[in-house]
């Protein structure tokens, strides 16, 4: 339970720490800068820097070993092809960023009730290797961090609503009980080989509203009744949106602002602080995943006003 508190929604931004990438990459980069830019017209939101995660904070999931490779460089050709970017300074200091926000929101949320990560939801990072365009592990990491750096009881669950299992996360916090992770995914989607979060639930190809939000439902029902949460991160992925390109899925635009309707719904019920991140999104058309993600925000703001 926290105090209530009243304010703005504190949104941490990263989209000037541009990833450098050849021509024709698939990595919908630009979203992140058109995202602020929608969300730097709100009234009631706080932009602030994302501050870089540090050596110490990636440790916390991360192994040293991995750590000093994507530092210096010596990530093999496949360990970058695993991770789809090729590697630079520019990466490494974006991805450190990522993290931060995710870190930062985490610790504003504990303040604010709701803060964002305008980017980040990196959870194919596993301890040891990167994939599927994630160099480190921001949802592990953060909540870590608030263990290890505001109080050691807190307990954390992950809700990792992407539509690609959070395979990374799973396999980084397996043996944590003091972090919950629950993943909605498509069944036969990438990751190809799923790991064991704490819940999970795969879902049919051409899955729609009705079927997800009822699955959402008895996921969070579930939720309750196994882990007494102090704070949620909650990876809000826009591509379960039937215009996502790699999402599979058929659930509409309503459907996904339902969605993140029931998540802050379920933390403001109980009055558990969340922090979100926008996670995936790889819309057919880049102005329908950004169109998603403003949704989340926007929706995220009503919800603020009642902590």
């Amino acid at each position: 339970m926290r105090e209530k508190c009243e304010g703005s929604v504190k949104a941490f931004y990263t989209d000037h720490f541009v990833l450098p990438l050849p021509a024709g990459h698939r990595f919908p980069m630009e979203k992140y800068s058109r995202l602020r830019d929608l969300v730097g017209a709100l009234q009631g939101i706080e932009l602030v820097e994302a501050p870089a995660a540090t050596d110490t904070q990636i440790l916390y999931a991360h192994d040293p070993g991995y750590l000093i490779k994507v530092i210096e460089g010596s990530l093999s050709v496949q360990e970058q092809r695993e991770i789809g970017f090729p590697w630079s300074e520019k990466m490494v200091e974006r991805s450190r960023r990522s993290a931060g926000a995710t870190v930062a929101a985490s610790k504003a949320a504990l303040e604010d009730g709701i803060a964002a990560n305008l980017a980040g939801g990196t959870h194919h990072a596993y301890r040891d290797i990167g994939s599927g365009f994630c160099v480190f592990n921001d949802s592990a990491i953060a909540a870590r961090a608030l263990q290890k750096e505001v109080s050691s009881s807190l307990k954390i669950a992950i809700i990792d609503l992407d539509v690609h299992q959070g395979n990374g996360t799973a396999s980084i916090l397996q043996n944590d009980h003091s972090i919950f992770t629950l993943s909605i995914h498509g069944e036969k989607n990438f990751p190809f080989k799923k790991e064991q979060s704490d819940l999970d639930l795969g879902l049919e190809d051409g899955c729609n509203d009705e079927t997800y939000l009822q699955s959402l439902t008895r996921c969070l029902d579930q939720l309750d009744s196994r882990f007494n949460a102090d704070c949620f991160i909650f990876l809000a992925g826009a591509d379960p949106h039937e215009g996502d390109r790699l999402g599979r899925l058929n659930i509409s635009k309503n459907g996904m602002r339902l969605r993140d309707e029931m998540v802050f719904q379920y933390a403001l019920d109980q009055q558990i602080p969340v922090a979100f991140s926008m996670a995936g999104g790889y819309g057919k058309e880049i102005d329908s995943t950004v169109d998603i993600h403003f949704q989340t925000i926007q929706t995220a703001l009503k919800f603020q006003k009642q902590y």
